[in-house]
């Protein structure tokens, strides 16, 4: 009886654990940050549009991050953050303002900070093909502007990078520094961590 219930309990908990999802992946990358040439303001009006694309299977976004230039001593609070399937517009996937949290800032030659500013939110159900991401409407603790670090994807590997960037007051643009991170159904998402085995 003892070994039925053992038997039991482990075949439960390792069918939990394979029906539990994977951690995040990345689903984009679009190079690393420069921090050196130039960025792109993300607030007071302006936006900047870059593309990017799923092709691994329908994905889950669960976050991005990307590279921030700030003023010093400054820290970026939130930014409105859109999934389009065409630049600042066409069909919405996802509108929402996001908190970000900085990690790995340096000071650049122009004595910005640039930070890697990643945030968490939920956009299920996005297909293979080429969509949209907006920046805009940035919030800083002393209110002051936020530029998108320019890298023009050097040294990206992701599908259909670099990514086709442009801004809502020139137009076309080189691209921007980001990730996008989530899950891919049917990959890795049925294969349990070791650590959530035990």
């Amino acid at each position: 009886m003892k070994i039925r219930l053992w038997l039991f309990t482990l075949l439960a908990s390792l069918l939990f654990t394979i029906a539990a999802p994977a951690s995040a992946q990345v689903l984009y990358e679009n190079g690393a940050i420069n921090g050196t040439v130039d960025a792109w303001t993300i607030n007071f009006g302006y936006i900047v549009s870059d593309t990017f694309t799923i092709s691994g299977g329908t994905s889950t976004v669960t976050g991005m991050s990307f590279g921030a230039w700030i003023f010093p001593g400054d820290t970026l609070q939130s930014a409105e953050v859109s999934f389009t399937s065409e630049e600042f517009g066409g069909h919405t996937y996802f509108d929402q303002v996001v908190a970000f949290t900085a990690s790995n800032c340096s000071t650049n030659q122009y004595a910005y900070d640039v930070c890697v500013e990643t945030a968490n939110f939920t956009v299920p159900g996005l297909t293979n093909g080429t969509y949209w991401m907006n920046l805009e409407n940035a919030v800083t603790a002393e209110g002051n502007p936020v530029f998108w670090d320019e890298n023009n994807g050097v040294g990206c590997h992701s599908e259909g990078c670099p990514s086709e960037p442009s801004e809502n007051s020139v137009g076309t643009i080189l691209s921007e520094a980001f990730t996008i991170l989530g899950t891919t159904s049917g990959t890795g998402s049925t294969v349990p961590e070791p650590g959530s085995l035990l």
